[in-house]
């Protein structure tokens, strides 16, 4: 019985030190190597170097001056991320669409953006097209007392064309060029 158990445990402590560590810190020397910002997190940082988040993950934001991203059904927690699961005949998911919507409706803005409303399937996109991002500048703009076309000009420097799929702009990233630059303060 041993002569067969010893090359059964030999087998298996070689294929864990291979497959549990070695090929682990092969591939995390590789991306460090290739890429890493990416590695280590895709981390946005603000003017002082501090770090303010990922940009792969989206944030809440409490005030009128700031932009507001998708809203998120794990309250933007990223362990417990994920989607809603209500269907979309459920009631509950159509009542709270329609309060959120009423919610953002703005005068002479036309209809709300659909990401604006609706959760992404993580619940934590931090990304909103274009047109949503632009569909809160007269807000951002009367809390900032700023002119909309200095908010539309920041939009435009951070719209990001992916390879695949529509253009997108980071939350995160706005908000960080709003907290960053001095001329885009709320006005006392």
């Amino acid at each position: 019985m041993f002569k067969q158990l010893r090359p059964a445990v030999s087998v298996l402590a070689f294929m864990t030190l291979i497959t549990g560590v070695l090929y682990p810190l092969a591939v995390t020397a590789v991306a460090q190597l290739a890429l890493p910002a990416q590695a280590n997190g895709s981390l946005l940082h603000n003017a002082q170097g501090a770090v303010r988040g990922s940009a792969l993950l989206a944030q809440p934001v409490a005030g009128a001056e700031w932009f507001q991203a998708r809203p998120s059904a794990a309250d933007y927690a990223s362990v417990p991320s994920g989607a809603s699961n209500l269907a979309p005949s459920n009631p509950a998911l159509a009542a709270r669409i329609a309060a959120d919507a009423q919610r953002w409706q703005a005068e002479g803005q036309g209809a709300v953006p659909m990401e604006l409303v609706t959760t992404s399937a993580s619940g934590l996109d931090p990304h909103l097209s274009p047109a949503a991002a632009r569909y809160q500048v007269a807000r951002i703009a009367a809390a900032r007392g700023l002119p909309a076309s200095r908010l539309e000009q920041l939009i435009e420097q951070h719209v990001q064309a992916p390879l695949v799929g529509p253009a997108v702009v980071n939350v995160l990233a706005l908000n960080l060029a709003l907290a960053d630059n001095p001329s885009l303060v709320p006005s006392e």
